[in-house]
């Protein structure tokens, strides 16, 4: 199971945490770990290289980690709009995506 869980301070979204696999179908094979895979790495980029956002992003194995340097409205829309889509993954792929948001 993917595990995805959104960091919030206040109203804000400040980061996410996306690890594990979704175990949907044979590696590479995948189309849940493939769009869980894609939302993230656009949500990252977004933050990092498009909107130029102050933001620590880390991979490492099966787990991507963001996390912004400050509050801002732009990068909290972003991870507000990726945990939406996962949320509808989750619900289109049942069993497979777990979402959770931990005040920081």
């Amino acid at each position: 199971m993917i595990t995805a869980v959104f960091y919030k301070k206040g109203r804000d979204y400040s980061g996410f945490r996306v690890s594990g696999h979704a175990e949907y179908a044979d590696p590479g094979e995948d189309i849940v770990c493939a769009s869980v895979t894609s939302a993230v790495q656009l949500s990252a980029n977004l933050i990092t290289e498009s909107f130029h956002i102050n933001a620590e992003a880390d991979a490492v194995g099966d787990t991507v980690t963001l996390k912004v340097a400050e509050t801002c409205e732009e990068a909290s829309r972003i991870i507000d709009g990726l945990k939406t889509h996962l949320e509808l993954l989750s619900e289109e792929f049942e069993n497979t995506i777990i979402t959770k948001i931990s005040e920081v």
